[in-house]
C-alpha cells in the first residue's frame, strides 16, 4: 500500500515561518538596541567585538564544548552498533547526511542534537536513556533529534542566543559603569552622564528580557516540530510519546544535584532536566509534556485513519 503523502517527511513550513519571524523580531529589537546605545553615547564596540569572538568560538567549537560539558564521546559502529543502525535507517528515511553519534556517560535519561549544519551535526544520547528505553522508544527519540538537524533549528537557536549574549554582556558592563560613574566622555558630564547610563542599563534589561522570551518561544515550537518530524520518520508516534512519558517520569525522581550537572545542555534536551520548568509558562524552554504527548496521540490516530 502506498504511503499517504501527508505523512511523508517534508519541509515544516510553519516552523520555517516562525524561525524567520523570530529572527526578524530579534534583528529589529537589536537594531533598536544599538541605535539607542549610540544615541545615549554608550561605547558598545568593545562588547560587540568580545561577543563576536565568543560567538565564533561557540560556532566552530560547539561540538567539543557540548561533548565536554556532558562527559560524552563520539562512538563508532563497532562500539555502538545498535545506535548506528538506528541512525542509518532514519537518515535514509529523512534523506539527510548522517551525523556523528555520541554517548554521554550519565544516568540522566536524555538526548540532544548539536551542529551548525548537517555536515557538522552530532546526535548524542545518554547511557541512562539507552538502558531504560526499548528499541522502538529509543528510535523515536533519535528521530526527534535528527528532525532538529533536518529542520535547521539548532543553527537558528545558536544565532538567536548570540544576540541575547550581547545584551547580557552590555547589561553587566552598564551596571558597573553606572556604579563607578561611567567612563570616557561620560566622566565630564556629571549627573547627565549617570542618567544616560542608567537609562541605557534599563533599555538593555528590557531588550534582554524580550529577546529571551522570543528565544524561548522558538525553543518550545521547535520541540513540537521535531516531535512531528519523528512521527513522520518512524511512522509510530506512540513510541515517542511512550519515551517522553518514561523520560519525564524518571527525571522527576532524579536528585536535583545530579540534574544540575547536565543543565548546561538543557535547552537542547528532548525533555527538560529542570524540575521547576513545568510551571515556568512563557519562561519554559520546552512545551508542556501533556501537550506534546496529546499531539503525538493525535498523529497516531490520524495516521491510522489515513492508511
Amino acid at each position: 500500500m502506498a504511503m499517504n503523502p501527508r505523512w511523508t517527511y517534508g519541509k515544516d513550513t510553519s516552523l520555517t515561518l516562525r524561525m524567520y519571524f523570530v529572527m526578524f523580531m530579534l534583528a529589529a529589537l537589536y537594531l533598536f538596541f544599538v541605535t539607542a546605545m549610540w544615541g545615549l553615547g554608550i561605547p558598545i564596540q568593545f562588547v560587540i567585538i568580545i561577543a563576536g569572538l565568543m560567538f565564533m568560538f561557540q560556532w566552530f567549537g560547539s561540538e567539543k564544548l557540548v561533548l565536554r560539558s556532558m562527559h560524552a564521546k563520539v562512538v563508532n559502529e563497532q562500539e555502538q552498533p545498535k545506535l548506528h543502525a538506528m541512525v542509518d535507517k532514519l537518515v535514509a528515511n529523512a534523506d539527510m547526511i548522517k551525523p556523528k553519534v555520541a554517548l554521554a556517560m550519565t544516568d540522566v535519561p536524555n538526548a540532544f542534537a548539536s551542529g551548525r549544519n548537517q555536515k557538522k551535526a552530532l546526535v548524542c544520547v545518554t547511557e541512562g536513556l539507552v538502558r531504560r528505553l526499548d528499541d522502538d522508544e529509543l528510535e523515536g527519540v533519535i528521530a526527534h533529534e535528527l528532525s532538529h538537524i533536518k529542520n535547521g533549528d539548532v543553527r537558528a537557536m545558536m544565532l538567536a542566543s548570540f544576540f541575547a549574549t550581547v545584551a547580557a554582556m552590555l547589561m553587566n558592563m552598564l551596571m558597573w559603569m553606572t556604579l563607578f560613574g561611567g567612563m570616557g566622555r561620560h566622566r565630564s558630564h556629571g549627573n547627565s552622564a549617570t542618567g544616560a547610563l542608567m537609562l541605557a542599563y534599563f533599555v538593555s534589561i528590557l531588550v534582554y528580557f524580550l529577546a529571551t522570551l522570543l528565544i524561548l518561544t522558538l525553543s518550545r515550537y521547535r520541540e513540537f516540530a521535531a516531535d512531528r518530524g519523528a512521527a513522520m520518520l518512524t511512522r509510530a508516534p506512540s513510541k515517542l510519546a511512550s519515551a517522553l512519558e518514561k523520560i519525564s517520569g524518571i527525571i522527576a525522581q532524579i536528585p536535583t544535584d545530579d540534574l544540575r550537572k547536565v543543565e548546561t545542555a538543557n535547552a537542547f534536551f528532548i525533555v527538560s532536566a529542570l524540575k521547576g520548568e513545568k510551571f515556568a509558562g512563557l519562561f519554559a524552554s520546552h512545551p508542556p509534556m501533556e501537550k506534546r504527548i496529546a499531539r503525538l496521540r493525535e498523529f497516531e490516530n490520524e495516521m491510522e485513519r489515513g492508511r
